[in-house]
């Protein structure tokens, strides 16, 4: 079948994960495909391993020529817009989308495929984990999903194996997606069925400079969605407000409903240690004719949820409404709920040494996700934090500081930053680069009852490859100790 890619002169720029999908994707969607790197061949020899062979290879730098002459070009999460060869290729009236419109116009191309729906999870903090149980509750519920976007595998490589009847994607209803705000950038056409903003706190600066580039990223999960769709917001977030204007901008937006822990809402809401649905008949009937409102009796525990935590509360009211809304019955929900682990790297427990208990949290690459972190906690905490800065502003943790930290052990490119913004509200030690310094110094601090939390809130580049590793070795320290 002939698609609008077909003999087209495309460029990859990026050539990781999601490049890889999206390079392989676009062969096989007839392009012409070339791929750029500023990275030498050695660096990118496992990508370059997997793909295709009629990909076109450009390393070491980006020549202007290539973006010139391009008639698409693609470019990974990590590539900002602003970069010299991206402002080239717009001056030339070259037009540049992301692997997240690749995957989605590609999908619809392809009329003899029957194509299940996106459900796209955004936000500052959470994502992960929401979008994991999102994707778990369905399955609990006999709804087939595919798992992707920045958890699991690129888009781009999922839509490739739709395309080709791969048994494990065929019978999908829906693609369940963690969507960055680097990712909807770049959307022209991308509608998902049921999305959600699970919140907003200041994140990415270095890039947006601004908040109000940072929350139009975030809205534009919503900018093709209709009244058949669904928008799911925090109405606890300071920004639902704002966002909610952003939406209600459209012509024929999604219809909205919201999640809280502190009041009833029309959606879901947390009350007297229970987790309640509030979905009006005439709602759901716009949504869809088979979705019945649930009777008094639809109601969650969290007591009897595998994750814990008060962020996890949110995160549970937010997957489980989505998945209600997307047809799922009340017990995959609930069973999802009551077997779920929670994720890697995310308030992961590592292990109880003489009293004191060691949490994994290198997830936590922002300040609004430390401080969700550290109100879940009733034990002194002695916290690890930093790493690479992302322009952002500690002083925002002072008063969780003062209220959990019983100290605060630094390290990386921001600890001097942190320490000037946060170090009069308890007793702070400097670790430098000195990750297993800090982690020594995190032990000697340590009581029982206390907890050892790594909680960077900063990026981990400058010590890292990437969160992952951070984590991981975090853990390997500790299991040593």
């Amino acid at each position: 079948m002939v698609t609008a890619f077909h003999e087209k002169k495309i460029t990859v720029v990026g050539l990781a994960r999601s490049g890889v999908g999206a390079a392989n994707l676009l062969v096989s969607l007839g392009a012409k495909v070339t791929v750029t790197d500023r990275k030498k061949p050695e660096q990118l020899d496992a990508f370059i391993k997997a793909l295709s062979p009629e990909v076109s290879l450009s390393l070491g730098n980006h020549p202007a020529e290539l973006f010139e002459s391009s008639d698409l070009i693609v470019i990974s999460p990590g590539v900002s817009l602003e970069s010299g060869p991206m402002a080239l290729a717009r001056s030339k009236g070259v037009r540049i989308i992301g692997e997240l419109e690749l995957a989605f116009q590609a999908l619809r191309s392809y009329g003899s495929v029957t194509v299940p729906e996106f459900l796209a999870v955004t936000g500052t903090n959470g994502k992960s984990t929401t979008t994991a149980l999102l994707d778990a509750m369905l399955k609990s519920g006999g709804i087939g999903t595919i798992l992707g976007g920045n958890i699991g595998n690129s888009l781009a490589t999922e839509i490739l194996d739709l395309l080709g009847n791969s048994p494990a994607t065929a019978a999908a209803r829906y693609i369940v997606a963690e969507l960055s705000s680097f990712q909807l950038e770049t959307i022209e056409t991308f509608r998902p069925k049921g999305s959600t903003i699970l919140n907003i706190t200041p994140d990415h600066l270095d890039r947006y400079h601004e908040m109000d580039a940072y929350i139009s990223a975030k809205c534009r999960v919503a900018t093709n969605q209709i009244a058949t769709d669904y928008l799911v917001l925090n109405a606890d977030d300071p920004y639902t407000a704002e966002l909610k204007r952003i939406v209600g901008r459209q012509k024929q937006g999604p219809q909205i409903f919201y999640f809280s822990r502190k009041g009833a809402v029309e959606g879901i809401y947390y009350e007297k240690g229970k987790i309640r649905f509030n979905l009006p008949q005439d709602r759901l009937r716009q949504l869809d004719p088979s979705l019945d409102s649930p009777d008094s009796a639809f109601t969650l525990d969290p007591e009897s949820f595998a994750i814990k935590g008060v962020h996890n509360v949110e995160n549970a009211m937010s997957a489980a409404l989505m998945a209600y809304l997307s047809g799922c019955n009340f017990d995959g929900i609930k069973d999802a709920l009551a077997t779920f682990p929670g994720l890697e790297h995310r308030l992961e427990f590592v292990r109880e040494l003489n009293g004191v208990r060691y949490i994994n949290d290198s997830k936590g690459t922002n300040v609004g996700a430390v401080l969700k972190s550290l109100e879940g906690f009733t034990e002194p905490v002695i916290l690890i934090a930093g790493g690479r800065d992302k322009d952002s502003d500690f002083s925002l943790l002072r008063q969780m500081i003062k209220e959990k930290v019983k100290r605060l052990v630094l390290v990386g490119d921001a600890a001097e930053k942190i320490g000037k913004a946060v170090c009069d509200m308890t007793e702070c030690e400097m670790a430098g680069f000195d990750f297993p310094s800090a982690v020594a110094k995190a032990k000697e601090a340590a009581a029982p009852g206390d907890v050892v939390l790594l909680s960077p809130a900063c990026a981990s580049f400058d010590m890292f490859r990437d969160f992952e590793d951070r984590g991981k070795q975090f853990k390997r320290m500790v299991m040593e100790l």
